[in-house]
């Protein structure tokens, strides 16, 4: 019963009042903490690999996703023709955004 009591009658007087938004401040700091470690250097990576696929140049050698080595024969809006192997017949055709990199000449 007297619990009851205490629980009806607040806090004391001479208590402060605790700010709503403090309890949400590790929350807030969390997020801050996501995103300047996981979210922007991913978004920094990508626009690096985008801006790589974007000057694409014929001659480059490049590395596709999966893991073929080829140079680049022509250009095209969404993709490229690569030569692979030393043979000058083996051509393929990958999209552009399969390739993951350039490779030194």
């Amino acid at each position: 019963m007297f619990e009851k009591l205490a629980y009806a009658a607040g806090p004391a007087a001479g208590q402060p009042q605790v700010n709503p938004l403090l309890s949400f401040a590790p929350f807030f700091l969390l997020l801050g903490v996501f995103y300047f470690l996981l979210i922007r250097p991913q978004q920094k990576k990508q626009k690096e690999m985008q801006t790589m696929i974007d000057a694409l140049k014929k001659g480059d050698r490049v590395v596709t996703a999966g893991g073929i080595l080829g140079t680049v024969t022509s250009l095209q809006d969404d993709y490229v023709v690569l030569k692979i192997g030393d043979n000058e017949q083996t051509k393929i055709e990958i999209l552009k955004s399969s390739i993951s990199g350039l490779r030194n000449k």
